[in-house]
């Protein structure tokens, strides 16, 4: 393996950017997500305030 990174040494910079940018996609999901489900209980919640009247 060690043969590998020293035959490509931008090998490990290229890894670490697809790294970095895994990361950034799956925060980006995660947050955006949890927001969808707060806006979703939250208009759920007014809804069912709205019936009775």
């Amino acid at each position: 393996m060690s043969d590998l990174f020293d035959e490509y040494p931008m090998l490990i910079f290229a890894l670490e950017s697809l790294l970095a940018l895994f990361l950034l996609v799956f925060i980006v999901v995660w947050t955006s997500s949890g927001k969808k489900k707060i806006t979703r209980a939250h208009s759920t919640e007014q809804h069912k305030k709205q019936k009775p009247q």
